[in-house]
């Protein structure tokens, strides 16, 4: 086995749904500081550590990034365990392989590979984050002062190895209705605040012009969470809804949050929960050039993709990471091994043999981002 499937099927086999992400910081540490990096494990609570190691000379580095966390999985409903990594021919199968414990991997064996090499290192900067997965948590908790800005961006999110250049923003927002409770046998007497939220929620589901973008393609909305009242046979006073709306360029949140609340309708609030920008670096943008650079070289497609329903951690990290510091966004690129369609979904699987060629197409970008300067 390969040492970036290796520590892919290490990472795999820790659980790290909404917590533990700071064993792994750990494990991916190790070897880190080992190559040579300087390593520090920032963290807001126990168990939640997350890592940034640099190496290199230069004081504006490129950073790559990943999370360390997944969505959970029910092992019912899976016909392997999750948390085993086993192989299926050429596939790993297990929560966070594709989503996005394959990406970690390959950052990790490429930047030690990178700094093992002898040459005039421009720098080379890894942010592992916890939290990714309920709203870029662990990397709003970072600061400009904890990181090396100035340097580009790339994103080791799942793109079947295809260079993407961006993707949407996220604007989450709770909904909430009050009521008036009453005997469940007499529900006239009562305000139900369920069934409104409810309507609230088919509405919004069926809501068929949202604004769409040549390139990033429509908006979308998807009621995540609804829930509300205490047992049967009570008519319930509180309901509250969780809504996730992906964004395009040139929808201003405002306009987005108005939609929400008259398609609401009367007696419903709302009130934004995450807002996450859009990321879109233009298509001739030196950096996208240099990873296409990379792709040619190790003998891959270098065609732009769309860019990516999904977010990442790039809408927090690129503005932390701007080279001005005035908030415009480090060049920004998303590629990663994961299979795109492999998201969130039962029996998540990666391509062992994406997992080695991306390692390959890091290591090319590394020593062309030494070179180019």
């Amino acid at each position: 086995m390969t040492a970036a499937l290796g520590l892919l099927t290490e990472l795999v086999r820790h659980r790290t749904v909404a917590s533990g992400e700071g064993a792994l910081a750990q494990l991916c540490a190790d070897p880190l500081r080992e190559g040579g990096f300087e390593v520090s494990t920032p963290g807001w609570e126990e168990g939640r550590e997350q890592l940034v190691a640099r190496t290199g000379s230069g004081s504006a580095p490129l950073t790559v990034t990943g999370h360390l966390d997944t969505v959970p999985a029910d092992p019912a409903q899976w016909t392997v365990d999750p948390w085993a990594a086993e192989r299926d021919g050429d596939r790993v199968v297990g929560r966070g392989t594709s989503d996005m414990k394959s990406g970690v991997a390959v950052a990790v064996v490429a930047a030690v590979d990178h700094a093992a090499r002898p040459h005039d290192c421009r720098g080379l900067q890894l942010v592992l984050t916890a939290g990714e997965e309920t709203g870029c948590t662990g990397a709003l908790r970072l600061r400009r002062s904890s990181l090396a800005p100035g340097g580009p961006l790339l994103v080791a999110e799942p793109t079947g190895n295809r260079l993407t250049p961006g993707h949407k923003g996220a604007h989450w927002m709770r909904l909430t209705a009050t009521g008036r409770a009453a005997h469940g046998s007499a529900p006239h007497l009562g305000d139900n605040a369920v069934v409104r939220l409810a309507r609230a929620a088919g509405a919004l589901h069926d809501h068929g012009t949202w604004p769409s973008h040549e390139t990033f393609g429509p908006v979308t909305a998807n009621v995540g969470l609804l829930r509300g009242g205490v047992q049967p046979n009570v008519v319930p006073d509180f309901a509250e809804m969780l809504l996730d709306v992906r964004t395009v360029p040139g929808v201003e949140g405002d306009d987005v949050r108005s939609v929400v609340a008259g398609l609401g309708g009367d007696g419903v609030r709302v009130e934004d929960h995450v807002v996450l920008p859009v990321v879109d670096t233009d298509a001739h943008d030196p950096f996208v050039g240099l990873v296409r650079e990379a792709l040619v070289a190790a003998g891959e497609d270098d065609e732009l993709q769309s860019p990516a329903r999904y977010f990442t951690d790039a809408s927090v990290l690129a503005g932390l990471l701007s080279p001005s510091g005035d908030g415009r966004p480090a060049p920004t690129v998303v590629l990663g091994p994961g299979e795109p369609d492999q998201c969130h979904v039962v029996d998540e699987w990666c391509s062992a043999s994406k997992v080695e060629a991306a390692v390959e197409i890091y290591r090319r970008l590394f020593d062309g981002w030494c070179r180019a300067e």
